[in-house]
């Protein structure tokens, strides 16, 4: 906390701070039998009405009477991680979106529109890097003509809790209605220690197959999915088949671009959990990966996936961002 030449925490922020990444201690007027402070640190998105509004890593919303302020500066982006590749967000979103590519895309300024005919919200969303070239309102306006001419809902996929990311756009979105029906993270890591385990019993393809969509988490996968499943700049499919005939115990998919490799449909037969079929898929991946000139990883998680968060904490990942998409409202106010 900024502390005076006198010793007293002051408040060193102010409305004209919008936008800036903020630290501050408020007291917590709920607390009835002593004082008690408590610490935010996250994007000050909005200074309202004697309100102010902090974005946090994860996404969270925090609500602080300016009366209830002690103390508060603005500080630095959040400093370079120790571990792992170091890289921008926009460098991470642009080279996510090239791996998993939608049907049909237009541009709004520097905004993106994607669609897939449904196919997963990444692709059927509004990539928002930079300025629409329209008011907010007219931008969003847009937005919602498009995807409706379409039969989509209109879905913006923000980010927050990096440099370069975008707490003030979701607090724009949710002070117009749009609602955040799903927050994930992106983790990235080196990509040498995921090749250096085993990856014995692994096939690897340039398609997903039959045997790879038996168990593929998302069934009855149509031609437009296939057409996602197989974007990017080089793709490739694993697969570890069944001792028992049916589908495979487990699969995999990786998409090579530059320095980067991105991992996703990591999935596992439920019975066979916990026996190292995950990390052999990867590892299989990240050496294929490695002999194309790669060097980083990347991948998607949820939340509350406790087992996969578990699994990539231990072969080296970090989360990097929170991600988010924000869904329209409906035509009354009220969000779908």
């Amino acid at each position: 906390m900024e502390i005076s030449a006198a010793g007293r925490l002051v408040v060193r922020i102010s409305a004209a701070d919008v936008g800036k990444r903020v630290s501050v201690r408020c007291l917590d007027e709920t607390a009835v039998t002593h004082e008690k402070f408590t610490d935010t640190v996250g994007v000050l998105t909005s200074w309202d009405a004697g309100v102010l509004m902090i974005t946090k890593r994860d996404g969270e919303r925090v609500r602080i009477p300016e009366s209830a302020l002690v103390a508060g500066k603005v500080v630095p982006a959040a400093p370079a991680r120790r571990r792992g590749p170091a890289a921008s967000y926009e460098e991470l979103a642009r080279i996510t979106a090239r791996g998993w590519r939608p049907v049909e895309s237009e541009r709004l300024g520097e905004w993106e529109l994607r669609a897939a005919s449904g196919f997963t919200r990444r692709a059927n969303s509004v990539l928002p890097l930079g300025d629409p070239g329209l008011p907010l309102d007219e931008a969003l306006a847009a937005v919602r003509r498009w995807y409706g001419e379409r039969g989509l809902p209109a879905y913006v996929q923000t980010a927050t809790g990096a440099a370069g990311t975008q707490e003030v756009l979701c607090a724009e979105l949710e002070t117009r209605g749009w609602t955040r029906e799903v927050t994930a993270e992106l983790w990235t890591g080196a990509l040498a220690p995921v090749a250096d385990r085993s990856g014995d019993g692994v096939a690897l393809s340039r398609e997903a197959d039959a045997d790879w969509l038996a168990r593929y988490q998302r069934k009855g996968v149509s031609e437009v999915a296939l057409r996602v499943l197989g974007s990017g700049p080089s793709v490739w499919f694993a697969t570890v088949p069944s001792e028992t005939g049916g589908a495979p115990a487990a699969i995999g998919r990786c998409v090579v671009d530059g320095r980067w490799a991105g991992f996703a449909a990591v999935e596992v037969d439920p019975a066979l959990r916990r026996r190292g079929l995950a990390s052999r898929v990867m590892a299989a991946l990240a050496q294929r990966a490695l002999e194309e000139g790669a060097s980083a990883a990347w991948l998607q998680v949820e939340s509350d996936n406790a087992g996969a968060r578990a699994l990539y904490e231990w072969m080296g990942f970090s989360a990097h961002h929170a991600y988010h998409h924000y869904r329209e409202p409906d035509v009354s106010g009220a969000a779908r």
